[in-house]
């Protein structure tokens, strides 16, 4: 701007007049020059503070890369972190998955060995009650035969001959009795031979004339239609449950119902004796009754179920339900 105002000032001065007008042409110049160089010296300075605020933001900028970037490391950490967690929580489900169906396997296959002793059991009785029927109980009879033909021989004067072989026979009648009611209890044939109802009444009314105490008896003649496995699990449930009721319960009477449900056979033995608390004996490890685990062992082993209830003044119940079908 310099240059081209004295530039400009030569090629007039060629051609002016400075004598009369010379002071106040000069002013005027440098007066053009100045408000000229004005503008030019303020964009100046306002590039100069522009570029002074861009290397502010760019510091500021690579300030807040690095700190992006920093967090960027942080966060990748902690992507990991949380990767290696999940894994870890993933590996701890898998293995308490796996530690929660041990018990249940273990359990079934208790339940399923339980199963296989009463099953196991229930032919062991079968097997014994045979034999006492075929062997021993002939034995005796035999005996007793024996006895008897030997007492009517004896001449009239050996009257204490023949009150010993009396007295003898009477017991050999005795130990026939026990073994009948000792097989009875194993497995009565009249279960195998004649059925449910014959050997539950039987039963009944041997532990009534025994005990003392009222069992009546109602049935639904169907339920001979059951397998021979069905009626044998019915007829432990009653025996366990009088075996209770004689052992625990202090009653005075017993009522066994058997009755026909849609699909199924119901069964009822309620007293009129002491109650007792189902949950706990069924919970309670140091005092389970172990007749009860097996009479809901032996009905769920055919599809059943078992309920027992029991209350102050109101006696206990024991249902059964089997199915008609597996």
């Amino acid at each position: 701007m310099v240059l081209m105002h004295e530039s400009a000032m030569r090629i007039v001065a060629s051609s002016f007049d400075f004598v009369g007008t010379l002071s106040d042409s000069i002013t005027r110049a440098g007066y053009f020059l100045t408000q000229a160089l004005i503008p030019l010296e303020a964009a100046q300075r306002a590039t100069k503070e522009t570029n002074r605020l861009l290397l502010q933001r760019n510091e500021a900028l690579r300030l807040h890369t690095a700190a992006l970037a920093k967090d960027n490391r942080l966060l990748e950490r902690e992507v990991a972190r949380r990767k290696a967690g999940e894994v870890a929580i993933l590996k701890g489900k898998q293995q308490y998955q796996t530690l929660f169906k041990k018990p249940q396997v273990m359990q079934r296959k208790l339940r399923q060995f339980t199963r296989q002793i009463i099953s196991a059991q229930e032919e062991q009785r079968k097997e014994i009650s045979r034999e006492l029927h075929d062997e021993f109980v002939q034995t005796l009879v035999g005996i007793n035969v024996q006895l008897s033909a030997l007492g009517r021989s004896a001449s009239s004067g050996l009257a204490g001959f023949r009150a010993k072989i009396a007295h003898t026979q009477r017991l050999v009648e005795t130990s026939v009795n026990e073994v009948h009611r000792f097989a009875r209890q194993l497995r009565p044939a009249l279960l195998d031979d004649l059925g449910l109802i014959p050997a539950l009444l039987a039963y009944s009314n041997s532990v009534a004339a025994r005990k003392k105490i009222k069992i009546q008896l109602t049935a639904f003649a169907g339920v001979e239609v059951l397998g021979s496995k069905r009626r044998a699990v019915l007829f432990r449930v009653a025996q366990e449950a009088l075996t209770n009721v004689i052992r625990h319960a202090q009653a005075a009477h017993v009522e066994i119902v058997i009755i026909k449900i849609p699909g199924a056979i119901h069964m009822e033995i309620g007293d009129d004796g002491k109650s007792f608390q189902v949950d706990e004996i069924f919970h309670n490890r140091k005092h389970k009754r172990l007749g009860l685990v097996g009479m809901r062992e032996r009905i769920e082993m055919v599809g059943g179920r078992l309920t027992i209830e029991s209350g102050p003044g109101v006696g206990t119940t024991v249902r059964a339900e089997i199915p008609f079908n597996s």
